[in-house]
């Protein structure tokens, strides 16, 4: 009903679950295939080392229709063997990789370098989307903007998640809560793909949302402070262009030979569908109309 057309879900996998949550969202691909994109990453939630049995289930998953490898190295015993072979899986199995990375407060033992470099030294440029990254935010600027060019030079995507970013970090500061997001204008400054997505929906990480991306990109523009017209037209951007360059849609935007994929806004310019999140009048779907949407008309009073 929001316009969101593609989405990439992170699907659990461990000896927890084994295999029952891949065997419920491939059926959805189909059933909702009319309204939605749903592409599945096999997500090892638990860890890969920490948890035996892991490994088997993934490649299985992936087996199974899998379309993307998952990560989350800081939720394992051994973080670069984990990141390693998540590219040993997608290199395999010719699969993205997906990262939940640095996902902190503080700098700590930063991964997303490791990330870049492995890209490159395994022809991975361009296949790879680390989510959070929220470490990068407490880097002085002397210390990020040589990693902000390996990240740019590696091609990896770094996907912002403000709704789960703010209401989970900072919740140790006594005074000055930090916002915990990554550092968005400055990687957009320097060259790399950042995009912008809700997370969690209504769960225990992020009670909140509705899979809205413009409500979110809003959301981001607030914290991050992207007021001006053209600073909304690049959140815009973010949670458009950018989303679909970090997905590989090669077939995304207004241009001929593209998927028929538009949603129409009751607005008249860029700016305003992140700063008023219009109504999405109609959502075109594969060149058919798969929602209309009404906009509510209001009446007052006027003084007398």
């Amino acid at each position: 009903r929001h316009g969101t057309t593609v989405m990439r879900t992170h699907v659990e996998v461990d000896p927890i679950v084994g295999l029952r949550r891949m065997e419920a969202n491939l059926p959805l691909q189909r059933e909702y295939a009319w309204a939605i994109d749903l592409q599945v990453c096999v997500f090892p939630q638990e860890g890969i080392f920490k948890t035996p049995g892991t490994e088997p289930l993934m490649r299985e998953a992936l087996r199974m229709g899998g379309e993307a490898v998952g990560g989350v190295p800081y939720n394992d015993t051994d973080g670069r063997a984990h990141l390693r072979l998540v590219f040993d899986l997608a290199r395999e199995f010719d699969r993205d990789v997906a990262l939940h990375l640095d996902f902190f407060d503080e700098p700590g033992d930063l991964l997303v370098g490791e990330v870049a470099d492995l890209a490159i030294a395994r022809g991975w440029q361009g296949r790879v989307c680390a989510g959070h990254v929220s470490a990068l935010g407490a880097l002085e600027p002397s210390a990020l903007a040589p990693l902000a060019a390996r990240i740019r030079d590696a091609g990896v995507s770094i996907l912002v998640l403000p709704a789960t970013d703010l209401y989970l970090m900072g919740r140790n500061d006594a005074r000055n809560v930090r916002r915990g997001l990554a550092p968005v204008r400055y990687l957009l400054d320097a060259g790399v793909n950042v995009a912008v997505s809700t997370n969690n929906v209504q769960n225990p990480f992020t009670p909140f949302g509705d899979a809205d991306l413009l409500r979110v990109a809003n959301l981001l523009a607030n914290a991050a402070h992207f007021g001006t017209a053209d600073d909304l037209r690049r959140v815009l951007g973010m949670a458009t262009e950018n989303a679909a360059r970090a997905l590989r849609r090669a077939d995304y935007g207004l241009v001929e030979g593209a998927r028929a994929d538009l949603v129409l806004l009751d607005c008249t310019e860029p700016a305003e569908a992140v700063g008023a999140i219009p109504e999405r009048l109609c959502v075109i779907k594969n060149g058919a109309v798969s929602v209309t949407n009404r906009v509510e008309t209001t009446f007052t009073r006027g003084r007398s």
